[in-house]
């Protein structure tokens, strides 16, 4: 069963295929705009961050099941690894997430363009509300120097 996003249009995959698309698979047509989604939303270096955790999850469990060592050893080797993961993982984020897109049936760059202009949104409202603050507290001033 899929759940519709706040009547945007967009359809959230359920589980078994969000994990799929989590391991690099593709999703069907119908999830294109939730991908476009999670790929640009303001979290989607976090959302990143949790696909690479998952991908990493099927091999951290083999070595901590199968290694034949102590628990030690097993904890130290998957910590390694995670980090490493984490590290090779960060570094490519804006390719990976780009891929992701254009498997989804967006041009090259659609991810990118998406970002770079949410960001700009999102300097103009800090900044209109760090000018709303300047003169809320320029307004106070004035009325205390006032009141002297």
């Amino acid at each position: 069963m899929t759940e519709q996003d706040g009547g945007t249009g967009r359809v959230r995959p359920p589980v078994h295929r969000w994990l799929w698309y989590a391991l690099g698979g593709g999703l069907p047509a119908r999830h294109r705009s939730w991908v476009l989604h999670d790929t640009t939303t303001r979290t989607w270096g976090v959302r990143h961050v949790a696909r690479a955790l998952v991908q990493m999850a099927i091999p951290t469990a083999l070595v901590l099941a199968l290694v034949p060592a102590g628990w030690a050893l097993r904890l130290a080797v998957v910590g390694g690894g995670i980090f490493l993961g984490l590290i090779f993982s960060l570094a490519y984020m804006a390719e990976t997430t780009e891929q992701r897109v254009i498997k989804a049936g967006y041009a090259p760059g659609t991810a990118v363009r998406a970002r770079e202009a949410a960001s700009i949104v999102r300097q103009r409202e800090e900044s209109m509300r760090k000018r709303a603050a300047a003169q809320r507290r320029a307004a106070r001033y004035q009325q205390r120097a006032g009141d002297r």
